[in-house]
């Protein structure tokens, strides 16, 4: 009995022995670490002549790893899409950051992320509500840019400080800041020119869900392709004057950017409003559109039914020379180019919230756009989205 005893405790010794050697202390910065991301399913048709489609879309997929080490947070987010067609999506990095955030009246963040410009173009794209961004956001704001920048969610590699001001009594701060510097190429892409975008922007918050703010941005692109289209007079097999519509390409080297946006959004209990207006002088990828572009959106998101039912609507309107109308060169032997002219959209839908985590949008629009032979069309869009 005694041997069996001795035996025992023996046993017990090299367990607890075993088990001592084998625990591993997880760094803080290790269980900091947060996985989520989300998805976009899309259903859309246009009877758009010479356009019309009926066709379901895999619009977003998302995957993204934040973490906190000390005073700061960082983020690394990468995107697939099916921008580019079923036989050949995109899969890209579209964040990867850290931000110093010790105080909140002075904040540093360096890495590729959101450019300093608007109210929408850092709003989530599920959270946004939309079947897009506003098509003045798309042209204007580091999406598909008016430069002919590649798709990039708004996005350039840079060094950015921000900070919230002024508490009042209840905490709320009243004045918000931020400026950046950035390559000014987009993402995943360094610097051409070694000239550096400079954008800004602050808003007051003078009441609670109320923000009033304007953006301003300065910089270039270093190498921007551009199209431009003319007539040119030749003499035929007849020695007769007759015209014919040419094309020229080119690269420009530093091609310009001087944009501003003023935007006024209101978020309280579920209602939101929003107003932004942008203007930009500097050469897009097709020269017939000139140097100067402009446009803007207004919506409003109510509750019909709070936390299940939103109603909505939205006016937006781009113009990419900064004109209502749209010109047509056309050559003698019919050739024609048609360039300028807004593009118009009037659209209403409903917001409908299964969960928290999974939600369908549906929208109508009609749409004007002044560059096409016959302006309107009509557009149905139904979105399916889940966040984990």
């Amino acid at each position: 009995m005694k041997k069996l005893m001795t035996l025992a405790f023996m046993a017990i010794a090299l367990t607890a022995n075993a088990q001592e050697k084998t625990t591993i202390e997880v760094p803080q910065w290790v269980k900091n670490i947060k996985f989520s991301g989300y998805g976009m399913l899309q259903y859309q048709g246009t009877d758009q002549e010479g356009a019309e489609s009926n066709t379901f879309n895999l619009r977003l997929a998302r995957f993204i790893l934040d973490g906190k080490i000390g005073d700061f947070d960082w983020r690394a987010q990468i995107q697939g899409t099916n921008a580019k067609g079923p036989a050949e999506p995109t899969i890209q990095l579209v964040d990867l950051y850290a931000e110093w955030r010790k105080y909140p009246e002075f904040k540093v963040r360096a890495g590729q992320f959101k450019r300093a410009f608007t109210y929408e173009n850092p709003t989530h794209p599920i959270t946004q509500g939309w079947r897009a961004y506003a098509d003045v956001i798309n042209n204007l704001s580091g999406f598909g840019d008016r430069t002919g920048e590649k798709s990039s969610g708004g996005r350039d590699i840079g060094v950015q400080i921000s900070g919230d001001l002024f508490p009042n009594a209840y905490g709320r701060r009243l004045l918000h800041y931020q400026v950046g510097v950035y390559n000014g190429e987009g993402i995943n892409s360094k610097d051409k020119d070694n000239k550096k975008d400079i954008i800004g922007g602050f808003w007051v918050m003078p009441i609670k869900g109320l923000r009033i703010g304007a953006f301003g941005w300065t910089g270039t692109r270093g190498e921007m392709s551009s199209t431009y289209h003319y007539l040119e007079e030749f003499l035929d097999e007849n020695n007769e004057i007759k015209t014919r519509l040419k094309s020229q390409s080119m690269t420009v080297q530093s091609a310009r950017k001087n944009r501003y946006a003023i935007s006024a959004e209101y978020s309280q209990d579920e209602y939101m409003f929003r107003a932004e207006y942008l203007h930009s002088q500097g050469w897009g990828s097709n020269l017939n559109f000139g140097d100067k572009a402009d446009g803007w959106y207004v919506f409003g998101i109510v509750p019909v039914i709070k936390g299940k039912l939103q109603a909505k609507a939205r006016y937006q309107c781009y113009r990419p020379d900064k004109s209502w109308n749209s010109e047509t060169i056309v050559a003698d032997d019919g050739a024609s180019y048609t360039y300028g002219g807004a593009k118009t959209s009037y659209e209403v839908g409903l917001n409908y919230f299964f969960t928290k985590n999974l939600e369908m949008h549906l929208e109508y629009a009609r749409i004007n756009d002044r560059k096409l032979e016959k302006h309107n069309y009509n557009l149905v869009d139904l979105e399916l989205d889940f966040r984990f």
